[in-house]
Formats: C-alpha cells, sequence, structure tokens
C-alpha cells in the first residue's frame, strides 16, 4: 500500500448514476424531473459525486428489476462507460430488486434507494449520542428484512453506526452460507432490541424536560417545513442563536430549543427539529419519534415554507402529511412564507397559493417581515382568547390557578369534588382544558 494511500484524507468520491421510475398508479407530490433534482441534492449531501441520469415511465414497477430489462441494459451500459461505482434509485427497493439489479449490473456495483441514502446523510450527520441511536435504530430496522447471503457483511457497517445502510454491494465478504444469515440476522434483531431500551431511557428523560416545561408555563413553538427552508436560519434571526446553518438538505438533525422574548417581557421556547422530506422513510420517522414529540407536545407549530421553491406548494403538502404520520396535524399551525427577498411578486403569491393567503411573509436572511411575525405570535399566544366552560376535579387544582393567571374568568363555582369555570382561555391552552368541557 502506498503513502499516499495510507494518508489521504481526502479519497475520491464515489461516482453515482441516479434513476428515477415514473408510476402511472402512483401520484407523487413532486414531477419526477422535480424528485430527481432532490436526489441530485442528496446525493450531494452524502458526499457523492453524480455522474448520470436515467428515467422511465411505467404502468408499474417490475417486480424483479423495478425498471424494464430495456433500461437495466441501458443502465449497465452507462455504468460501465462513466465508471460509476453506485446506482442510487429515487423510490425505495425490495431485497428482490437489490438482488437482481446486483447481479445484472457490472460486478463490484452498489445499488443504493432513496432510504438508505437518507439514512447514510443521517448516519454522517448525527452529532448527539441520541442521533446517532436513532440512526443506527433506522438503519438496523431498514437493513433487517433485506438481510440474504449475498450481502451479509452489512450487518458490521449498520451496527457501528455509520456506513451505507442501504448498499447491497461495496467492499465486504460474502456470506457463507444460510448458518451465517441467520447468525447476522440475530445479531440484528438483538442489537435493535438493545437501542430501543437505550432510546427508551432517552425518551424517559425527556418526558421529565417536558414536564417540567409545562410547570413552568412558558409556551413552546415548534418550527417545521420541507429541509432546507431555512428554520434555522429563522431560529438564529428570531433568538440570537448559534445553530448551524448550510445550504445542504438535514444540515441540523438534532433539535436546538432557544428562549424567545415577546412584548412586554412575555416568553417562548423556539425549538428546531429535523427538516422533513418527501419520500421520508417510515423507519426514521419511527426512530425519531421521541425527537419529533417536541413537535407533537408544541402550543404551536410555525410551517416554515420556502417561497422562492417551484415545489412550494408540494412541500408544504409533504410537511403536512408527515404532521398526519406523527399524530401532531390537530395543533394549531401559522405559515410563515420564507425567502421573499428572492424578488418573489405578492401576485403571484396570491394567485397560485391560495392555502398562504393569512402567511406570514418573511426573510430569514434579511430580516424582513420579522416585527409582523413577533406580533402574530403575541397574538396567537398571549392575546388571542377562546370562550370554555370547565368542569375541573379538585386533583387538579393546578389547571384552575392556570385560568386564572392566563385566561378572564367570568364566573366561577365550587363544588363538592369540582370547580366549574366560565371564561377565556388565551388559544394555546384550549388543549389543556379541552377534556373537561362542558356544555
Amino acid at each position: 500500500m502506498s503513502k499516499k494511500t495510507l494518508y489521504d484524507t481526502n479519497p475520491p468520491k464515489e461516482k453515482a448514476i441516479l434513476v428515477g421510475l415514473e408510476i402511472e398508479e402512483n401520484q407523487s407530490l413532486l414531477s419526477m424531473e422535480s424528485s430527481l433534482e432532490e436526489l441530485y441534492l442528496l446525493a450531494e449531501t452524502a458526499g457523492v459525486e453524480v455522474v448520470g441520469e436515467l428515467s422511465q415511465k411505467l404502468d408499474k414497477p417490475n417486480p424483479s428489476t423495478f425498471i424494464g430489462s430495456g433500461k437495466v441494459t441501458e443502465l449497465k451500459e452507462l455504468v460501465s462507460a462513466m465508471k460509476a461505482d453506485l446506482v442510487i434509485f429515487d423510490d425505495e427497493l425490495n431485497p428482490r430488486n437489490f438482488r437482481e439489479l446486483e447481479e445484472q449490473l457490472p460486478e463490484g456495483t452498489k445499488v443504493l434507494d432513496r432510504t438508505g441514502l437518507i439514512l447514510d446523510i443521517f448516519a454522517q450527520h448525527a452529532n448527539t449520542s441520541e442521533g446517532k441511536l436513532q440512526v443506527q435504530l433506522a438503519q438496523n430496522e431498514y437493513l433487517y428484512p433485506r438481510l440474504t447471503r449475498a450481502w451479509t457483511h452489512l450487518v458490521r457497517q449498520a451496527g457501528g453506526g455509520g456506513g451505507r445502510a442501504g448498499s447491497v454491494g461495496g467492499v465486504g465478504l460474502r456470506g457463507p452460507g444460510e448458518t451465517q444469515l441467520e447468525d447476522d440476522r440475530r445479531k440484528i434483531r438483538t442489537h435493535i432490541s438493545l437501542l430501543k431500551d437505550e432510546l427508551a431511557k432517552v425518551q424517559s428523560h425527556r418526558q421529565q424536560t417536558r414536564l417540567k416545561r409545562k410547570k413552568s408555563n412558558i409556551p413552546l413553538v415548534a418550527l417545521v417545513g420541507y429541509t432546507n427552508a431555512g428554520k434555522s436560519t429563522l431560529l438564529n434571526r428570531l433568538t440570537k442563536a448559534d445553530a448551524y446553518v448550510a445550504n445542504k438538505l438535514f444540515a441540523t438533525l438534532d433539535p436546538t430549543t432557544r428562549k424567545l422574548w415577546l412584548a412586554e417581557g412575555k416568553e417562548v421556547l423556539l425549538t428546531d427539529t429535523v427538516g422533513f422530506i418527501q419520500k421520508l422513510p417510515h423507519q426514521l420517522v419511527a426512530a425519531f419519534r421521541a425527537t419529533l414529540e417536541d413537535i407533537v407536545e408544541a402550543d404551536l407549530l410555525l410551517h416554515v415554507v420556502d417561497i422562492s421553491n417551484q415545489d412550494a406548494a408540494a412541500q408544504w403538502q409533504a410537511v403536512v402529511q408527515t404532521l398526519v404520520e406523527i399524530q401532531a396535524d390537530d395543533i394549531p399551525m401559522l405559515t410563515v412564507l420564507n425567502k421573499v427577498d428572492q424578488g418573489i411578486d405578492e401576485s403571484e403569491i396570491n394567485r397560485n397559493f391560495p392555502q398562504f393567503q393569512d402567511a406570514v411573509r418573511v426573510s430569514a436572511k434579511t430580516g424582513q417581515g420579522m416585527d409582523e411575525l413577533l406580533v402574530r405570535l403575541n397574538e396567537f399566544l398571549y392575546t388571542t382568547m377562546v370562550e370554555i366552560s370547565v368542569k375541573i376535579p379538585y386533583q387538579q387544582m393546578n389547571l384552575v390557578n392556570l385560568f386564572h393567571q392566563n385566561g378572564v374568568v367570568l364566573k366561577a363555582t365550587h363544588e363538592v369534588d369540582h370547580t366549574l369555570i366560565e371564561g377565556k382561555i388565551p388559544t394555546r391552552l384550549y388543549k389543556l382544558f379541552a377534556p373537561y368541557k362542558y356544555e
């Protein structure tokens, strides 16, 4: 081995071919062209050099190779011509797809799908111990059903929390047989169980933190949005924080929470969470559920939309769908249209995006619209009131005190085992009192 190989800290990038399939029976939020552009950015983020692209339209995927046999031949020729190491599919492949493709492509060509690529990016960007645990869990759960004799070496990759969890070729010894395969499956099952136990401890600690926050009665506002919409930049602008910002997908994984001061010294906790994306792997949603509970527990969601992006409406819809998946769709939401400094025409917004009529227009980069955003936050969290009548048992006297401190009590009656209150409360507190409503 040469000295250069031993000490070279910048090895050459893997060269990849991107493959997209437009399926007639599937109505994707993004067009195939836009989705492939996004896949290109994901590949760049993962440190891969894209050297070619291939696409096809079919009624449904080929059950063996996902794309048609003619396209496989074309792909094989393109891989050879471009000397590519890697083929990345824009959709999730099943174990048979991986096996058939690797058999037909030039020897040594690795096959990866969108899910595996996103998992790889998360593995690179997870900084906290919790984030690393979550990524390892997602990698192992993704790998387990795809494990075959041809690629049992991936157990070592996913087990270490790094490596490309979805690549099914690559460097590594092929499994010697069914005994080795079952042994590797057992190792993955054991590792998944251990990771879940560790994450349960983290979740318990997070729950204690949330209980302390609730007792402090400081409202929590969660920033949500498509990846690279500008959430971290907005957090930094509003709170003078120093959250990491980069013009790439999934630059921020670990949640960042900062205090924000509104009018008259009123406090708000503002938390930035992982960005969403179309076709977000279910394994990631499940693994990051503890982190995403910051969203579920929020009093208000600030949905940040990159209005300069041609797919802004589709990205908005992808985020809404993910909020439904994590059961956060019932939380009040204020839409924030970011990057209006990019020459966005107001009449165009009104004409093409009717769902954004009530949104706040801002530029997190320049500070445009921040005053209006702060006013809207103050209105929702502290000023806007809703009428409610509640029957609160004496065991929940903390709620009675909360009503008096933050609401307007029009009538209060103390019964044998409960207190009846009629009055108004801030919108953000409504879900706390909703279980005790009476007509």
